[in-house]
């Protein structure tokens, strides 16, 4: 019988640092990485996290990607929010994806961003994917194992929230080259982010930053910034972590009504620029 490494060693464990699974502790030693399609050159790859669900992941995620293209790098985003995607509707893409013999073909935005989503392979925007957590994961690995995404310097995956099977079967399977953290100024938001944050670690995936989306809005008689939430508190939890804020998004009419209108491509806004700088710098191709 092969023996494991014992994972609860430092609980104790009689079998001396191996076991073979008696004490309940084994850890089973396998590798879930699977590699992209053949045609691909994928440079970097970051995920945008939430510990939880409605903090602006996708906005974050489609901000970056913009942020990026216009810096002149190929772009792709790869949409792991199986079961609610939003990023085809934020680029005003309604086509289905095509595929060919080799593989499944992304969608490309005005700007030539690559995209691609399980939205782009139903009937309908509005089809409901009721399905269960095994085959979500398996669709998140073929959009990084089937599509053909080509040559890509950075390829952002806007992850579902929370710390369940489809985000641990991206950090298991896929090679994350860090994550950005996204949240909002609540109280609250200190344990979910320190749940993503400590998912990651765990996993050896580096943890880039933190980006606080909803951090304020600006009157539009006076441009006082009205603290909806309450006083952040993004600040001391990054500190504590000891990683950076990359940056903090307002609650923005334009940009809302930009993403309905699935022009995100069109906004000019620095709220992430800081971001983006620091993955060209930590991140380099």
């Amino acid at each position: 019988m092969n023996e494991n490494k014992c994972e609860c060693e430092s609980m104790g464990c009689e079998e001396g640092g191996t076991c073979s699974g008696s004490c309940g502790g084994a850890a089973v030693e396998n590798d879930f990485s699977i590699k992209t399609h053949e045609a691909n050159s994928i440079k970097r790859v970051i995920g945008v996290v939430s510990g939880k669900g409605g903090v602006g992941k996708s906005l974050v995620t489609s901000t970056l990607a913009v942020l990026a293209r216009r810096k002149g790098y190929n772009v792709g985003v790869l949409d792991a929010d199986i079961t609610g995607p939003s990023i085809p509707k934020m680029f005003g893409i309604n086509r289905r994806a095509m595929s060919s013999e080799s593989g499944i073909l992304p969608e490309k935005t005005h700007n030539d961003i690559k995209i691609m989503s399980v939205n782009l392979l139903l009937d309908s925007d509005d089809a409901p994917v009721i399905w269960r957590g095994p085959l979500i994961s398996n669709v998140v690995k073929q959009f990084w194992s089937d599509v053909i995404w080509g040559d890509i310097d950075y390829l952002f995956l806007d992850m579902p929230p929370g710390t369940g099977d489809v985000p641990l079967t991206v950090f298991q399977s896929i090679p994350l080259d860090g994550i950005i953290i996204v949240a909002s100024p609540q109280d609250l938001v200190h344990m979910i982010v320190r749940k993503a944050y400590n998912m990651a670690k765990s996993m050896n995936i580096p943890v880039l930053g933190i980006v606080e989306n909803m951090s304020y809005v600006k009157c539009p008689d006076c441009n006082k910034e009205i603290k909806i939430f309450g006083e952040s508190h993004i600040d001391d939890i990054a500190a504590e972590l000891g990683i950076k804020v990359l940056g903090k998004m307002p609650i923005d009419p334009v940009i809302a009504e930009a993403c309905d209108k699935g022009e995100i491509e069109k906004i000019d806004k620095d709220y992430l620029s800081e971001a983006v700088e620091f993955i060209e710098k930590n991140l380099t191709l």
